[in-house]
């Protein structure tokens, strides 16, 4: 019995059928070839949105920028396909290095390649693109001029320079206003400079600024050093992007006023500030989550100093009293690193390879278990962490009576959610300490006012770009007294033929009352058989003809983790990139779901040669093909064998 196209055990090949599992009747392709399919139905050319991008929250044209590095998509001519994959990506997202590197890549676990061996490197493709347009000078295209409006963007993170990157491109200037003494927010004071650096960072911001009327004012705090009325006088708009500065405290009788108990959002700024040097001897981290393991990644690197004075304690500098010399760097010793969480290993928040990485370098990760009390000496400061085994019951965690033990620690760290700094602003702040939303992210109930990123719930980084991105379109309805309709479906930056014919020099020619006949066939006004769905579906795997792929192991990005004898003091960038030949290779591996990547099985297989491609002169991406309906017979071999799923057999009568 022949095996189905869908995916059996890694290394199998697959079969040309086209069924599920135990679904295996097939027609044979004589019978469809001399008698033709009963429903006069002739191939239509549909466009739908790749599940990589139904995935990203910030709504990448993945696929678009995957089909330019790999050479399918051709840049226009006098660009250079680095320089056009670099404008594409940051359509949506202007921080392809960051993200590259950074983003935990949802995209990557909806992508349909899983179904046939291992998704794409989406992200090691996204860092190849942002380190090429870093190493080239790629700059943003500034606009000519602008609407008159000026928005005040409060928050220099992810989110509010992503909001002010979407509204230059519309035309509106922008001052922001960020209360740390850089821009970056968490990119730059929540991660570390080794998955991060900081160089490549600062040419992002940069690059956004240079658009021209983004004005900056650091050092800033509104509620402190300006007030909400004075933006509500000064601007036409205010977006809150202040992000989620404050971490929750453990849940355990005597935390607050507990010195050496610390937030890891705290902790995470002072090594970021570059005041923290060393840690403590024996540091214990609560979570499971990504800012958690950056928090015990970063206690095995910096370490500790035996008998350091008490002034000098990690806490004090974490709490801002005091700043580390860098001297102290000299003489840091290991430090026993302890990362606990409520849930197993596999269903932890954070990232698998994180997870493995922490534990690679030396970190003892406890699972299964939660916080129940402290253990304090006389001074009021924790010498441990009562902890016990747990079992999650109606979601919530319950300890287990008689399993309870004492992890010893010198600084407990917090890393269990984070929650907004409302100081001074408190009139924008609800019940959670966060800013309400609605679905077009204008805050309810107050005029001029929207709201983007972590402080309306704390997420990706990606969320908050998306978000951006979103509530710049509503900024721009809001100036031009335009109402908000509901977005789509998919709603996402959508790759679109009319643009890339434009692009091409291939508009279709203006429509006159003279073209009265039925039907666009032959017609140069219109863009015949080929239909738009990509705001509505997503395409599924079951919808692809899979057999057409072949097995190929992903091309990876080299990871440099130290071992726990080498993690001391290691703050080298953990990620290398992939060399252009390497990007190619794995952005060839993309199945281009829902677009048509000129593989010719159409072509090939057409028994009555109606398939035929589109004369070079006339072709771009999306119209590589066309059909004869002349001599079409609706047999539907075509849709058949179309590996990404653009063909319906959806022309004629029902």
């Amino acid at each position: 019995m022949a095996t189905p196209w869908s995916k059996t055990h890694k290394g199998e090949g697959h079969t040309f059928r086209k069924f599920k599992e135990g679904n295996y009747d097939w027609r044979s392709w004589g019978d469809k070839i001399f008698n033709e399919d009963k429903s006069h139905k002739c191939p239509t050319y549909v466009l739908r949105t790749p599940p990589c991008q139904g995935s990203c929250p910030s709504g990448e044209d993945i696929r678009g920028w995957l089909q330019i590095v790999r050479g399918i998509e051709k840049a226009p001519a006098g660009m250079d396909w680095t320089e056009y994959a670099f404008r594409r990506s940051t359509e949506a997202n202007p921080f392809p290095s960051q993200m590259g590197r950074v983003c935990p890549a949802p995209c990557q676990d909806g992508c349909n390649r899983n179904e046939v061996d291992d998704f794409v490197g989406i992200n090691a493709v996204e860092q190849f693109i942002g380190d090429t347009a870093f190493k080239n000078g790629y700059k943003f295209e500034r606009p000519d001029a602008t609407s008159g409006k000026k928005v005040a963007i409060i928050g220099g993170g992810p989110a509010g320079m992503a909001a002010a990157y979407q509204l230059r491109k519309k035309g509106h200037a922008s001052v922001i206003i960020e209360a740390q003494p850089m821009l970056g927010g968490m990119m730059r004071y929540g991660i570390p400079g080794y998955r991060t650096p900081r160089e490549v960072l600062g040419h992002e911001i940069q690059r956004i600024i240079d658009m021209g009327d983004i004005e900056v004012r650091t050092n800033t705090r509104v509620g402190k050093d300006v007030t909400i009325e004075q933006l509500e006088a000064d601007f036409d708009a205010i977006v809150w992007a202040i992000g989620c500065q404050t971490g929750r405290g453990l849940p355990v009788e005597g935390w607050d006023g507990t010195p050496n108990c610390v937030s890891g959002v705290a902790f995470l700024d002072a090594f970021n500030k570059g005041t923290l040097q060393v840690t403590a001897s024996k540091v214990v981290c609560v979570g499971g989550g990504d800012t958690s393991i950056d928090v015990v990644s970063v206690a095995r690197r910096l370490g500790h100093i035996e008998n350091i004075n008490a002034n000098e304690s990690a806490e004090q500098v974490i709490h801002g009293y005091v700043a580390h010399d860098a001297a102290h760097a000299a003489k840091r010793q290991g430090a026993t690193v302890t990362l606990t969480s409520l849930f197993p290993k596999s269903q932890m928040t954070a990232a698998e390879h994180e997870v493995h990485d922490a534990l690679y370098e030396g970190v003892d990760i406890q699972d299964g278990v939660m916080p129940i009390g402290l253990v304090k000496d006389a001074n009021g400061r924790a010498t441990g962490l009562k902890m016990a085994k747990c079992e999650m019951k109606d979601g919530r965690p319950v300890a287990v009576e008689g399993s309870e033990y004492v992890i010893e620690a010198d600084l407990i760290v917090s890393a269990i959610g984070q929650g907004g700094d409302m100081k001074g602003i408190e009139a924008m702040g609800n019940e959670r300490n966060l800013i309400n939303a609605d679905k077009h992210y204008q805050v309810p109930g107050k005029p001029k006012h929207f709201v983007c990123g972590d402080i309306i719930r704390p997420h990706l980084l990606t969320t908050a770009i998306g978000q951006a991105s979103v509530m710049a379109d509503s900024i721009d309805g809001f100036f031009k007294n335009q109402e908000l309709k509901p977005r789509p479906k998919v709603d996402v930056h959508h790759w679109d033929l009319m643009e890339k014919l434009h692009e091409s020099g291939l508009d279709p020619a203006p429509y006159t009352h003279e073209n009265e006949d039925w039907g666009t066939s032959s017609a140069k006004y219109a863009v015949h058989n080929f239909e738009n769905r990509s705001n509505q579906e997503i395409v599924h795997a079951e919808d692809m003809f899979l057999g057409h792929f072949k097995f190929e192991e992903r091309y990876k990005r080299e990871e440099v983790v130290p071992s726990s004898e080498e993690v001391l003091g290691h703050f080298a960038e953990r990620v290398v990139g992939l060399a252009t030949e390497t990007a190619q290779k794995e952005a060839e591996r993309c199945m281009s779901c829902g677009l048509c990547f000129e593989c010719d099985n159409c072509v090939i297989f057409c028994p009555q040669t109606a398939v035929f491609r589109v004369k070079k002169s006339e072709a771009t991406t999306g119209r590589y093909v066309d059909t004869d309906y002349t001599k079409c017979i609706g047999c539907h071999i075509c849709s058949d064998v179309c590996p990404t799923g653009y063909i319906d057999m959806a022309m004629g009568e029902g």
